[in-house]
């Protein structure tokens, strides 16, 4: 299997198959985002510790494939990370969709970049780069503390 094969599989497992999709119990920060383009939406719940760390993380919501896809992979990796932590990897994750080659963060794995790397080819497609991009700013959101809705057609 090659690499490009092996990234459509990763984004239609967890497209179809998304985990952490549900809302948390004693979740304190939440936010949503909605990308009028083509429909996806998506609630962000948040479970963080005094300071700012991700005790817990889901999400709700319904879209395309790479918007579940993205979602998915970010609540699996950011579980149990600290504030530092997750602001370098949401910063790295959005140089990267949109103009970086790859991942130059510390905080993950190799096998998590990896996971992270599936949603890299949407960079071609400028409308699909903010289906990836959709739940990663709707979480910095809900980690400010924002009641306003994210809506996509608001950022790059």
């Amino acid at each position: 299997m090659n690499l490009k094969e092996l990234y459509q599989e990763i984004i239609l497992d967890h497209g179809q198959n998304p985990h952490n999709l549900k809302k948390i119990e004693n979740f304190n920060k939440e936010a949503k985002g909605y990308n009028p383009l083509c429909g996806d939406k998506v609630h962000i719940y948040l479970n963080l510790d005094d300071n700012k760390n991700i005790k817990d993380i889901s999400f709700e919501g319904s879209g395309c494939a790479i918007s579940m896809a993205s979602a998915s992979i970010m609540t699996d990796l950011l579980k149990n990370k600290k504030e530092k932590e997750v602001q370098e990897v949401v910063k790295d994750f959005l140089e990267m969709i949109k103009e970086k080659p790859e991942l130059s963060t510390k905080v993950l794995l190799e096998d998590e970049k990896m996971k992270l790397m599936c949603l890299s080819g949407v960079k071609k497609y400028p409308m699909r780069v903010k289906c990836a991009t959709l739940s990663w700013h709707t979480l910095t959101s809900a980690m400010d503390g924002k009641q306003e809705e994210i809506n996509t057609e608001k950022f790059d």
